[in-house]
This record gives C-alpha cells, sequence and structure tokens, in this order.
C-alpha cells in the first residue's frame, strides 16, 4: 500500500548559538527520499527559516530522478494551532499553503480544504515559511513592547495593567498584548531567531527581533529582582526564603513546559538560595537544573507558610481569592488577581 501524502512534522529546535538544528527536518527527507514514488504529495508543517523546503527538500527528493512539479508535488504549510484555546480550533483557523509550483499548491490546497474551512494559498514555499515566521515575530515584538512599558511603569510609579486595559478599549490601531515573567512555549520564543539567522547569512540585522528577544529574555531575571526586593521589604533575605511559586507551564491551562519563563526564575531563585516549591493543577513534577520538584497542593498550610508566592502562569481553575486570603504576600507577574478585594495590601503587581 503506497501512501500518497506524507506531512512532515518534526522539532525545529535552536542550537545554544541560536543556529537553527535541521537535523530532525533531514533525517525525516532522508527517510522521504527512500520511499518516494510518482503522484506523491509531501507537505513540511514544522516552523523554520524562509527557503528550507526549497534548499533542504527539493535537492535531496530529486535525487531519485523524480521532479517536483512533474512527478511528486511538495508544499509548505504552516500549524497555526493555538493550544488551550477554546474559540480557535483547528478546523476554523484559515490554513496558508504554499507549494513550490502551482500544481503543488493546488494539490495541498484540495487536501487541506476537507479538513479547513479555508485555505489560504500563497505563491511560493518561502512566502508561506515566512507567512509563519512574521505571525510569531510580531507576537514576540509586540510582547517584548508591553513587557518594556511594564518596566516603564514600575519606574513611574503607575499601574501597567490599568494602563493597557484603558488603552485596549480604542477601537482601531491598537491590539491588546500583556506583559509577563518571559516569554514561552516552543514557537514565540524561538522563531523570530530563524528570521535573524536567515538574515544574518544575507547581511541584514533585525534590530526589531533583537531587541525583543533582548527585553523579553531579561524578564525572568528582573522577576527575580523583584522578588529579592519584596522579600527585602519584609526583612527577609532570599536565601532561607520560602517561595511558593504558581504556574510553571507556559501558558494558562496546559501542561507544556517547553521554553517557560518560570523555569528560569525557579533556577534564578534556587541560585540565591530560596527554598521553592511550586503549584500548577497541570504540572504534577518537572525537573530543573538537575533538581526534581513535585507539585504542592495550594493547601491553606502550604499558603501560610510561604513568605511569598509568586503567580508565574494564570491557569483559570485557580481560586485566586482563597490564595490571596490565606497567603502573607503574593507578587502577580499576570495581572490573576485582578479586580480582587486588597485590603491589606498583600498584592504586587508586574
Amino acid at each position: 500500500h503506497e501512501v500518497q501524502v506524507v506531512n512532515v512534522c518534526v522539532p525545529t529546535p535552536l542550537t545554544k548559538t541560536k543556529d537553527p538544528d535541521v537535523s530532525f527536518m533531514a533525517h525525516a527527507v532522508e527517510e522521504i527520499r527512500k520511499r518516494l514514488h510518482p503522484g506523491e504529495l509531501i507537505i513540511l508543517g514544522s516552523t523554520t527559516y524562509p527557503g528550507t523546503t526549497r534548499e533542504l527538500f527539493v535537492p535531496v527528493l530529486e535525487e531519485t530522478g523524480l521532479q517536483v512539479g512533474k512527478d511528486f508535488s511538495l508544499a509548505f504549510a504552516p500549524e497555526r494551532i493555538d493550544p488551550g484555546n477554546t474559540r480557535y480550533k483547528v478546523r476554523n483557523v484559515p490554513k496558508v499553503v504554499g507549494g513550490e509550483s502551482a500544481i503543488c499548491t493546488e494539490l495541498a490546497c484540495k487536501l487541506f480544504d476537507t479538513v479547513f474551512d479555508t485555505t489560504v494559498p500563497v505563491s511560493s514555499t518561502q512566502a508561506a515559511e515566512m507567512v509563519k515566521l512574521l505571525e510569531n515575530t510580531f507576537r514576540a515584538i509586540n510582547i517584548g513592547l508591553a513587557n518594556e512599558v511594564a518596566l516603564m511603569c514600575e519606574r513611574l510609579d503607575l499601574d501597567v495593567w490599568e494602563v493597557i486595559e484603558a488603552a485596549a478599549t480604542k477601537p482601531y490601531g491598537f491590539m491588546k498584548f500583556l506583559p509577563g515573567p518571559g516569554l514561552g512555549g516552543h514557537c514565540i520564543p524561538v522563531d523570530p531567531s530563524y528570521l535573524a539567522w536567515r538574515m544574518k547569512s544575507l547581511n541584514f540585522s533585525a534590530r526589531f527581533i533583537e531587541l525583543a528577544t533582548e527585553i523579553n529574555s531579561s524578564m525572568p531575571a528582573h522577576v527575580a529582582d523583584r522578588v529579592s526586593d519584596l522579600l527585602n521589604e519584609n526583612q527577609l533575605a532570599v536565601n532561607g526564603a520560602k517561595v511558593l511559586i504558581v504556574g510553571v507551564a507556559y501558558k494558562p491551562d496546559v501542561s507544556d513546559l517547553r521554553e517557560s519563563p518560570a523555569i528560569d526564575v525557579i533556577s534564578l531563585l534556587v541560585k540565591k538560595g530560596a527554598k521553592v516549591t511550586y503549584h500548577d493543577p497541570f504540572v504534577a513534577e518537572c525537573q530543573i537544573d538537575e533538581i526534581r520538584y513535585k507539585g504542592s497542593e495550594l493547601g491553606d498550610e502550604v499558603l501560610a507558610e510561604s513568605d511569598l508566592v509568586v503567580i508565574l502562569t494564570d491557569h483559570t481553575g485557580i481560586d485566586y481569592g482563597r490564595l490571596v486570603e490565606g497567603a502573607s504576600r503574593v507578587f502577580d507577574t499576570r495581572n490573576a488577581t485582578r479586580g480582587l478585594e486588597d485590603p491589606e495590601g498583600k498584592i504586587t503587581r508586574l
């Protein structure tokens, strides 16, 4: 039985030097080459730099003597899944498709028309690759701006959340992005670096991307410094302080820890000598810097004995009213405690 369509979705991580690691894709295309037959449609969905499909896939697959656009089809169609999003699921998010030729695009669109409400054909695989990078770079840069505004508001003694919510009432020309303890997930922190890396080879410096990356990457250290300051206000050193982290996943209501800023925050606090425990309804245990952590229940005792509770992920199932009531002090980096009464002044927000 011959497979007619192969959808390639493999990891595309960055190396320590922020270069794309294409080894998984190279292995996948090699396996496909061994089995390639006329009439087959190959679709790459992994996020990568513009030119990957053409430079990495075409030459290897054409070693078989079969020609792309004539004997087999090749397209790039990035995934756009937003984990935990209940409004936008697979079917109702338009699918961008770019083929190596017009027939490649048409065939891939016909396939995706069976799953997605809308397909959006673009002129080439490179255009489709660039679309995905633009989407995620747009988010990274705007989150970077929100984080910088949060740092400004702190210096100006303003509530950044109040400022953003008020700005978001403008019905045009403004899109709401929120600050936080850093960037997480396997796309937003990584994808802009693909683009910056690709442009470097063309002697082009992606300055917006580099600046946003710098600001977003500095947020965990800023959070750790604020934790230190808040403990200091209570005449406590970080060394030996009991810090309860609430939420370690990279975003609300998922269990994914990839690139989660909570990992960096915990690592920094532990290096300063803090006794860190965490609660996350989606993550039972995790390993950070060779230390295995088991999640704690969010009981009265755990809250009462913590010197500081730090909210890093705003999972919706957590009773923040009870959390504030039971804690001696709360540092909320996600505005999860918005609207709560705080007569004792326990809550400090990012």
